[in-house]
């Protein structure tokens, strides 16, 4: 019987102050956490802390999905409107598909918890074998946002040819239509 292989999931926190150590990265570690809580098939995380901008985040993306082959990226951070909030175009140079669901459930689900959510742009979509997901900066945003997406992403995953992963059904139910 072949050994099982630990589905790749990037976490990304996108952060001028935090890349430069002037405060936590909560994000990244509120995505991990809520992994860990979810998912009961083997996986392993790769963590990466970069600056805001679009090419930090277009590099940072390229090199997970092309050369680390990950099966799935979540994105924290740099989704507002602010300046230096450039997480989506970032996100959009690499994508071959954009997803525009994920992000009309982000934002709904976002606005049951502040009216504010309406600024957010969060985006998804594919390139190659790899999912990318923006999530927003909060700790309470992201377990919103992933209880809202998630139980989507195993069954997107199956459809590009990337990882299987299995979810604890009494934490969060995965889609996947009947065969």
């Amino acid at each position: 019987m072949p050994k099982e292989t630990a589905v790749r999931i990037a976490i990304v926190t996108v952060s001028d102050r935090a890349s430069r150590g002037e405060y936590a990265d909560v994000g990244g570690p509120e995505i991990d956490a809520w992994l860990r809580y979810a998912i009961v098939t083997p996986f392993e995380t790769i963590r990466r802390l970069i600056p805001d901008g679009k090419e930090s985040v277009r590099s940072a993306l390229i090199s997970l999905c092309d050369e680390e082959e990950v099966d799935l990226v979540l994105t924290t951070g740099g989704t507002g409107p602010s300046p230096r909030d450039e997480t989506p175009e970032g996100t959009k140079a690499v994508l071959d598909k954009e997803l525009p669901g994920f992000g009309e459930l982000l934002r709904q689900a976002g606005l049951a918890q502040t009216p504010t959510a309406i600024l957010s742009r969060q985006l998804a979509g594919v390139r190659g074998r790899t999912l990318i997901v923006n999530l927003p900066g909060r700790p309470a945003s992201i377990r919103l946002s992933l209880n809202a997406v998630f139980p989507s992403i195993p069954y997107c995953l199956d459809l590009i040819g990337a990882g299987h992963i299995e979810t604890d059904p009494s934490r969060i139910v995965s889609f996947r239509p009947s065969r």
